[in-house]
């Protein structure tokens, strides 16, 4: 993390923020001079929306995040091929090794922007502007921050915690320990904390401003950092929480991932795109065009734009939907299914049979390669109330947990789910029975959103991991493999750093 946290000091230090996009503005910036940074209202709001920048590149959510659900087993590379996709075919194949290129993004996207909501969270609390325009940007960055430590710390174990850009760069800086992830979940249950206390609720959002960071947004994910430590109780008391913040499921599954219906009243939060790529490559961080579409539309199709074919939903995944789902119509492109956009789908087009619909935007929206404006779900009002399914079931109140109900708007949190999506009421199974028909529901309500290979890895210690892993014939997943290796690059740019066990 060396190399990365260097290269960006200096750039955020001396010429801070040049170049970034506003992010919600959708507006460049121009290049900054440091010495009248941080004076005014409009400078606070340029380096908050600096530091949401960052969830827009392909080392998080725009590629690697959503790659994850490759890993978890839900589908394959495809793509082109050969060595199209190498480093997450070989993540999937668990014979990674430190000098893995998907490792390597996933370590260093965060860092920018924490670097970002450490210079915020430093820098702001001292300018003369409005409280609440203050206490807004300080939510944002302590909500950012602990979304990117969240990413870093599930993904590699112990991680660096940096906090705090010192007035000179040093070595305790620029070569940091990995700091026990205890600790790291403590700051991030903190940084959450803290933001919900200053985050206001998403309804008073509005033009440019909608899709910034809530109140919702912070309780919500802190929700899912205690369900993936395991503590129930609170992971409960705050999807209730969240239901009285005015959140409901849309009527539609799919306008939740519709460039039509964006930043709905089921969306938490979201990573903002635009489509456009503000004069940059497609392949630049300065793209402001989704990736989604153009890398999973079926390759040799004239479906969508661009279509490279990424990933291929397998047939066990495919199979794993039960009848009636309509989910699964809205999710996959199967021979035989609905048509998309006018158009017939034909298995030839993947190596396994089937492609994703779940994010395709049609030409008529998007009708290049780099111009699909589609937002990327991080957090929903049906994952919130999957979550708090679970934690019922887990502190014995199992008959809550599988609660009858008649429509998405009232009744037992896992029911009013599977009602969207038309399928009858769970009920009258057993604690380990609704387990696992729980986290079967979270598999396919929230499938290639990125959240199953986090999932897969925070039950039973990762044994669940391993289990479903051998069982679709992943023979040589091990345990070392529930982290990803510190990239060989870092360690090498920063002896301070240890590696995980096995690589």
């Amino acid at each position: 993390m060396k190399t990365f946290f260097k290269c960006t000091i200096i750039l955020l230090l001396f010429s801070l923020l040049a170049g970034c996009q506003k992010y919600l503005e959708k507006v460049p910036l121009d290049s900054v001079n440091p010495t009248n940074f941080f004076k005014t209202e409009d400078d606070a709001v340029a380096a908050i929306n600096g530091a949401y920048q960052p969830l827009q590149w392909p080392k998080l959510y725009n590629f690697q995040i959503w790659g994850t659900d490759i890993w978890a087993g839900n589908s394959i590379v495809g793509a082109g091929g050969g060595t199209d996709g190498i480093a997450t075919q070989d993540v999937s194949n668990f014979v990674t090794t430190s000098a893995n290129e998907a490792a390597l993004d996933l370590w260093r996207g965060p860092s920018p922007g924490i670097l970002r909501c450490n210079l915020v969270l430093q820098k702001v609390p001292g300018m003369d502007i409005p409280q609440g325009i203050k206490d807004r940007i300080l939510g944002e960055a302590k909500f950012l921050r602990a979304n990117y430590y969240f990413i870093l710390v599930r993904a590699f174990g112990d991680v660096p915690l940096v906090t705090e850009v010192p007035d000179q760069l040093n070595d305790s800086f620029l070569k940091p320990s990995r700091t026990a992830k205890a600790q790291v979940y403590e700051q991030i249950i903190k940084d959450l904390t803290e933001a919900i206390t200053l985050l206001p609720p998403f309804q008073s959002y509005s033009g440019a401003n909608i899709g910034r960071a809530s109140k919702g947004a912070a309780v919500g994910m802190l929700a899912k950092v205690y369900l993936t430590l395991g503590n129930y109780q609170k992971t409960l008391e705050l999807t209730e929480q969240v239901g009285a913040l005015g959140y409901t499921l849309n009527a539609k599954y799919t306008d939740n991932f519709s460039p039509v219906t964006k930043n709905t009243n089921e969306s938490l939060f979201e990573v903002q795109y635009y489509g456009k790529a503000n004069n940059a490559g497609f392949f630049d961080n300065d793209n402001m065009a989704s990736w989604v579409s153009t890398f999973t539309g079926p390759r040799n199709s004239n479906l969508v734009a661009g279509a490279y074919g990424w990933n291929q939903p397998t047939a066990e995944f495919v199979n794993s939907y039960e009848a009636g789902d309509t989910r699964k119509d809205q999710t996959i492109l199967y021979e035989g299914g609905p048509d998309f956009d006018d158009q017939k789908y034909k298995s030839s087009y993947s190596v396994t049979g089937f492609n994703l619909r779940k994010f395709l935007v049609p030409k008529s929206i998007s009708p290049d390669y780099n111009t699909n404006p589609s937002n990327f779900p991080v957090l929903r009002y049906a994952d919130v109330l999957l979550m708090q399914a679970e934690a019922l079931n887990e502190l014995g109140r199992t008959a809550e947990a599988q609660a009858a109900a008649s429509d998405r708007n009232s009744g037992g949190p896992l029911n009013r789910v599977r009602a969207r999506a038309g399928l009858a009421n769970v009920a009258g199974l057993s604690q380990s029975a609704l387990r696992t028909k729980i986290l079967n529901e979270r598999r396919i309500e929230l499938a290639f959103e990125g959240h199953r290979w986090f999932d897969l890895l925070r039950i039973n210690n990762g044994q669940y991991a391993l289990d479903f892993l051998h069982s679709i014939g992943k023979s040589n997943a091990s345990t070392k493999h529930l982290l990803l290796p510190i990239p060989q690059k870092e360690i090498d740019a920063n002896p301070n750093l240890v590696q995980n066990p096995g690589y």
